[in-house]
């Protein structure tokens, strides 16, 4: 793939855009420009929608789903086999480090496809035997086919990963896909393309469409009418915005959006898991990762032992770009988002915060200092009003915050618009079960942090998303369940 010219890649082709308008791909670790990607128009979209359309209606649609899951496994063999090329593609769009991409991002991204194909040929539907007047029943049979055309609407914190999340069970449901990746983060997207053709994937099964949000080609794809379902991972606002979208034919959605996650260490908890889980949870990924922690609450007898470690383990970061073997923390995604959260650096300073450790741009070598970069940072002695505590801000940032009663931690972690994960600290079985029950939120983790089973339902509460996928959740998304009645 030539990553110096990114291009549409639609029924099976790579194609530039008609209107010639592009955009630039810059990297983040130092801002330099990577190559040029086509902005998609609604020309660009019709013939992707077109092409999908036209896939489900021949091959694609004929197959028999044997054949499909083993066109899917192929395709994450593909991956593997091209481990190397998605790791460096993955890391020259993201600039986060090559041990964080490989052990996470390129494997899991590959694991998707595998994980649905089978998932789709093992969940049952329904059957039902219904007694009838004439004494002589009726037998009821459930019946999954694919929704359609999907639109994927996928973010730039695991390009991969989060976008095959959709693809996957998509297809292995016998759907097809338009994807629009986001326009910080065309490149692993696009490469998939080429995998798609070499395992012999139909053409018009995957599609690839880049662009912006608003009078784009995002904007463009979710107001499309013969788009049957539309899923996006991403900010709140823009949730918004494509479930209003959506609300025009009625079409589903899947929106998995912001979260401003709360971490809560008990007096009782292994303080040795407690720092490694909540170091992993603020500052993995630079922080961008919609699970992470960015308010950790701890039990007042242990606050004070707690802030100390965490303080140390986050001073010991060493942050650098994909190519330091040392490094286990990359920059932010672009300039835009490293201004808005030193903006958040700063405002938590105005609004009385005590910083811990952190708190601007670290000092890098000259060829790096224009990247995205910004210290990981700690706070503490903020207000639970300030907007520090309840904005998702997306950098590696938390602030602590003691508390004594159960009663009170519970209340605190669910004052807050979002509700999409907890992560709950304590050894105490009981305390532990109560303690998740009670929290609004869609993923309650216990003694771990970002531990995945993919059959497990992965969602939000409030105002982080709408709909479950994972495992079975997934396989309700991207099938319409049809009802068939047989008289006997």
């Amino acid at each position: 793939m030539d990553t110096q010219s990114i291009r549409h890649f639609i029924n099976g082709a790579f194609v530039a855009s008609a209107s010639g308008k592009c955009f630039e791909n810059r990297s983040p670790t130092d801002n330099r420009v990577i190559g040029q990607v086509c902005e998609g128009g609604r020309e660009e979209v019709d013939a992707a929608v077109a092409a999908a359309k036209a896939a489900l209606a021949g091959p694609w649609g004929q197959m028999p789903m044997a054949e499909r899951a083993a066109l899917l496994h192929r395709v994450a063999d593909r991956i593997n086999e091209r481990f190397e090329e998605f790791l460096e593609a993955e890391c020259l769009d993201t600039g986060k480090p090559k041990s964080l991409a490989s052990h996470i991002d390129i494997p899991r991204g590959a694991a998707n496809f595998k994980v649905f194909a089978d998932a789709i040929k093992n969940v049952p539907t329904e059957s039902f035997r219904l007694d009838t007047p004439d004494n002589l029943g009726a037998v009821n049979i459930g019946h999954r086919s694919p929704k359609g055309v999907i639109a994927v609407i996928s973010p730039w914190n695991l390009p991969l990963l989060l976008m095959t999340w959709k693809v996957g069970p998509a297809l292995a449901c016998g759907n097809t896909v338009i994807v629009k990746p986001s326009e910080e983060t065309p490149l692993t997207t696009t490469l998939l393309g080429e995998v798609m053709n070499e395992c012999g994937v139909p053409a018009g099964v995957y599609n690839v469409v880049h662009g912006f949000g608003p009078d784009s080609a995002g904007a463009f794809l979710t107001e499309h009418p013969d788009v049957d379902a539309i899923t996006f991972t991403g900010e709140t606002r823009t949730g918004e915005i494509i479930a209003a979208a959506a609300a025009k034919g009625l079409r589903d959605v899947s929106l998995e959006c912001g979260g401003k996650n709360a971490a809560i260490v008990f007096d009782d908890a292994d303080l040795d898991k407690a720092i490694e889980g909540t170091m992993r949870s603020a500052f993995v990924n630079c922080g961008q990762v919609c699970l992470g922690t960015e308010r950790v609450y701890v039990q007042s007898d242990i606050y004070d032992a707690f802030k100390v470690r965490l303080v140390e383990a986050a001073k010991a970061l060493r942050i650098g770009p994909p190519g330091d073997p040392d490094a286990n923390m990359g920059p932010l995604i672009s300039k835009e988002h490293q201004e808005k959260v030193l903006s958040y650096y700063q405002l938590a300073i105005d609004e009385g915060a005590t910083l811990l450790t952190g708190g601007g741009v670290p000092p890098m070598p000259d060829e790096l200092s224009d990247g995205c970069w910004v210290e990981p940072t700690i706070w503490e002695g903020l207000d639970d009003s300030a907007r520090v505590i309840r904005e998702e801000i997306f950098g590696p940032c938390c602030h602590l915050r003691p508390f004594d009663t159960e009663e009170e931690v519970i209340a605190l972690a669910n004052d807050n618009p979002y509700g999409l994960a907890t992560a709950i600290w304590t050894e105490n079985s009981s305390r532990a079960i109560r303690v998740a029950e009670q929290i609004e939120v869609g993923i309650a983790w216990v003694n771990s942090w970002f531990l995945r089973d993919l059959r497990t339902a992965f969602g939000g509460a409030k105002q982080s998303g709408i709909g479950r996928e994972g495992g079975v959740h997934s396989l309700e998304f991207y099938t319409e369940l049809k009802n068939i009645c047989i008289k006997l």
